[in-house]
């Protein structure tokens, strides 16, 4: 490993946006991923049903935004609008009538008010649904589905300063696969774990699992997660208000668990939304028959999501197939096939799915995003402005901090 002008660490979105900015600029570079493979939290796998299937990120969400989609469309990769409507809703077993569905449209409609006219001192999302004005049906999305948090942990203003995401795009072909064929002229060292940074000289010396490289400047990507878990060391410490601002930007999860089921469709349509409630935020939800494949992909989120890892993948697996069973019958339960349970809360380079300001700290993006020292610079999906929580605001994170290094280094 050689002295280079900048090291990159982590190659998922943020960290290739990073590097691709460098080598444009002419800027020698390393670019050092942990995992032995790029793309981080962007996975897509083509062994568990024969078909692709994104492991971690799957929606290419603001499409008119997100810098992967021009690029699907360029490769002529199959893509498809999804507008996140619910078109079946069950509490428990019992399917939401016409006056149930009214209630929730109008429920969900007053909880966005009441977002934006917030201006309280209580900065918890669950203040607002306290009021009573929302059924807790109406913040499912908002909250586990959405934020990966539970709406008692959400900042108001954090999901506020959030864009919204529509359009919204599936791709056949997986958003991994996209994120990787992106990322794929650019060199990386794979399997090479960062053990410290030094910042204490004028530029940075990296230790790392096959050496240290030393640079002028870092872009660090890796997750909040990883951070407040100290797998990096700094030396010297970061500034406080840095460190605090990592522990502010836990990270939520959002758990997968994709069930295969044969024969008939169940009345359903490919791309339907079904969102079954249940007590103690044991809601689950479905993507049907996405691209009218014969999967039906389970979403967890918040607290049960962590609930639901530790279990482990047979008990995620036989969660699901239970509440199917309790909506279809019983008759459905031999028609399950092969099945999965994503596991991001368990993996140690990411510890988690995206993160989330705690109630009060929403400012922690601004505090982390601000360079230390002029030689180190954070980037990623926290990081990402309107777009915080998606791999194209990742991305876009990531190659803002490289033009802001480049400027630095003159």
């Amino acid at each position: 490993m050689s002295d280079v002008d900048v090291v990159v660490i982590g190659a998922g979105a943020a960290g290739l946006g990073a590097a691709r900015q460098l080598m444009a600029a002419g800027r020698t570079f390393k670019v050092v991923e942990a995992m032995n493979r790029i793309g981080g939290r962007a996975w897509t796998t083509s062994t568990d049903f024969g078909v692709p299937f994104d492991i971690g990120c799957a929606w290419l969400h603001a499409a008119d935004r997100n810098p992967f989609y021009p690029e699907a469309q360029a490769a002529g990769w199959t893509l498809f609008h999804h507008d996140m409507g619910l078109d079946h809703l069950y509490y428990g077993d019992r399917k939401a009538d016409a006056a149930d569905l009214a209630a929730i449209s109008a429920a969900d409609a007053e909880l966005q008010r009441l977002i934006e006219a917030h201006d309280g001192a209580n900065d918890r999302l669950s203040s607002l649904l306290a009021k009573g004005h929302a059924l807790r049906a109406a913040a499912t999305f908002s909250g586990p589905m959405d934020f990966g948090q539970d709406d008692d942990e959400i900042s108001i203003a954090d999901f506020r300063a959030a864009a919204d995401l529509d359009p919204n795009y599936f791709t056949k072909e997986g958003f991994g696969a996209l994120v990787a064929r992106f990322g794929a002229d650019v060199p990386v060292e794979l399997a090479t774990l960062v053990r410290e940074i030094d910042w204490s000289g004028s530029g940075v010396a990296v230790e790392t699992t096959r050496g240290t490289l030393r640079a002028r400047a870092a872009i660090v990507t890796v997750s909040t997660g990883v951070l407040a878990f100290e797998d990096i060391r700094f030396r010297p410490h970061l500034p406080e208000a840095h460190t605090e601002a990592i522990f502010d930007l836990p990270m939520g999860l959002l758990t997968k668990i994709p069930v295969e089921i044969r024969g008939d469709r169940l009345g359903l349509s490919p791309f339907d939304d079904l969102l079954i409630e249940r007590h103690a935020r044991h809601d689950v939800f479905f993507l049907c028959f996405p691209f009218d494949l014969d999967l039906m992909v389970g979403f967890v989120g918040g607290d049960f999501a962590w609930e639901i890892e530790a279990a482990g993948q047979d008990a995620a697996v036989d969660f699901v197939t239970d509440r199917l069973v309790d909506v279809f019958g019983s008759n459905l339960r031999p028609r399950i096939g092969r099945s999965l349970m994503t596991n991001w809360g368990g993996e140690r380079l990411t510890r988690g799915a995206y993160a989330a300001a705690r109630p009060g700290k929403a400012a922690a993006r601004q505090t982390l995003a601000q360079p230390v020292g002029d030689r180190i610079w954070f980037a990623g999906e926290a990081l990402a402005g309107p777009l915080i929580q998606t791999a194209g605001g990742a991305r876009l994170s990531g190659e803002a901090a490289a033009r802001e290094v480049i400027a630095q280094l003159g």
